[in-house]
């Protein structure tokens, strides 16, 4: 069995950027309009708890695992990233939040994708 480090994700920049993230898509969608509940509402909710999440999960397995689990997280941020844009499009939200949330992506992003590369490919 090969040796590996568990991660305390709760000390984890990436997961703490992730779950502010998180925390401020919750936020902006309780403003949505009610007939948002099951549609682009219910997916940003998801997809952005989805990205600390998944750091979470995979913090507990091998490196080669994480990094799967980082590919995901990282998938659920391009995903919020588009959906943040339809909620523009579709005046949920300003475009000065939709600029700072999309800057808050897009640090996740680069952060996520720096630390994935600590992780090594095997």
């Amino acid at each position: 069995m090969s040796e590996f480090k568990r991660h305390n994700f709760k000390k984890m920049k990436i997961w703490q950027c992730g779950m502010e993230l998180a925390k401020s898509i919750l936020d902006i969608t309780a403003t949505f309009p009610t007939h948002e509940k099951f549609g682009l509402k219910t997916q940003m909710n998801r997809c952005s708890v989805s990205i600390p999440s998944n750091i979470a999960e995979g913090s507990s397995r091998t490196n080669k695992s994480f990094r799967h689990f980082i590919d995901i997280s990282l998938g659920s941020s391009f995903e919020l990233q588009t959906q943040l844009l339809l909620a523009y499009h579709n005046k949920y939200i300003t475009e000065v939040t939709t600029r700072e949330i999309e800057n808050k992506i897009e640090e996740f992003q680069r952060m996520t994708m720096s630390f994935q590369n600590t992780l090594g490919s095997n």
